[in-house]
């Protein structure tokens, strides 16, 4: 073999190792692509199953009571609490049905309309604002024709939270999400035998978060604000990224440091998962 041939050998040897060096870059940076991007798909999955709410369906009955034939003036933050709130989740997504000063029919209504919404997969929620009334270890919402003269009454003429939570869990809804800012003084208690004051102790059934105005058995006083304190710290607390369960214990830090202890919300939880309310 002469110098010559020995130079072309040398040179096609290091042509073809180049060849194989790029070769082997492009493997690599193709892999490397395709790793990138199933990490970035896992990634985006993980998101869309902890944040119940991006696929899934979200429907809310928010009802706001001020009227009550017992009262002797009619309760003007929860209209303006159930109008805010609506506002707020119709901008995060939430198919709302929203009542005020509502009958007993009204609230039945209401809550067969809700009823038909929820799938499977539904995040729900329930907001009630106006005069709630504890009986046995029950809770009810009043309505504004409600006719009682004793505990009797409230059974028949309130709305059970706990009738309501069962409906949302008999429809199969995957989150179910309760606000009631109704621990206010009882404008039957007078005509009761046994004591009932506040609310009483809600459990929630499972993937369920429930937020109390004031802690079982007591009662808060309206503030001189436009909403309530609980709705106005909540409103406040659903404009961030957090889930609903960081939303709720912030909501009730605040209101309790506003009120300096007099007034501290209770929240119940059952959640099985994170549940982000604001988009």
């Amino acid at each position: 073999m002469d110098v010559r041939q020995l130079r072309i050998s040398r040179r096609s040897v290091t042509v073809a190792a180049a060849l194989v060096g790029l070769v082997s870059l492009a493997i690599g940076a193709h892999a490397a692509l395709n790793k990138r991007s199933l990490d970035a798909a896992k990634a985006i999955a993980t998101e869309q199953n902890s944040d119940v709410g991006t696929g899934a369906s979200r429907v809310a009955l928010v009802i706001g009571n001020g009227h009550s034939p017992a009262a002797s003036a009619p309760l003007a933050q929860p209209i303006n609490d159930a109008r805010g709130l609506t506002a707020a989740l119709r901008g995060k997504g939430f198919d709302v049905d929203v009542v005020e000063d509502a009958t007993k029919d009204d609230m039945a209504r209401a809550i067969g309309r809700l009823k038909a919404k929820i799938k499977p997969d539904t995040v729900v929620m329930l907001f009630f604002g106006g005069y709630g009334v504890q009986v046995g270890r029950e809770s009810f919402m009043i309505p504004v024709d409600a006719a009682i003269w004793k505990e009797a009454d409230v059974r028949r003429d309130g709305v059970s939270v706990e009738a309501v939570l069962e409906a949302m869990k008999e429809q199969g809804a995957r989150v179910k999400l309760v606000v009631l800012d109704a621990s206010r003084r009882n404008p039957y208690e007078r005509r009761f035998r046994s004591f009932s004051h506040g609310l009483a102790p809600i459990s929630p059934p499972e993937n369920t978060l429930v937020l109390t105005s004031a802690t079982p058995g007591k009662v808060v006083d309206d503030s001189m604000g436009q909403y309530s304190v609980l709705v106005a710290e909540l409103l406040n607390n659903l404009t961030a990224q957090a889930g609903a369960e960081t939303a709720f214990n912030k909501t009730r830090v605040a209101v309790s440091r506003a009120s300096e202890g007099e007034q501290v919300p209770a929240v119940s939880s059952s959640l099985l998962e994170d549940i982000r309310i604001g988009g």
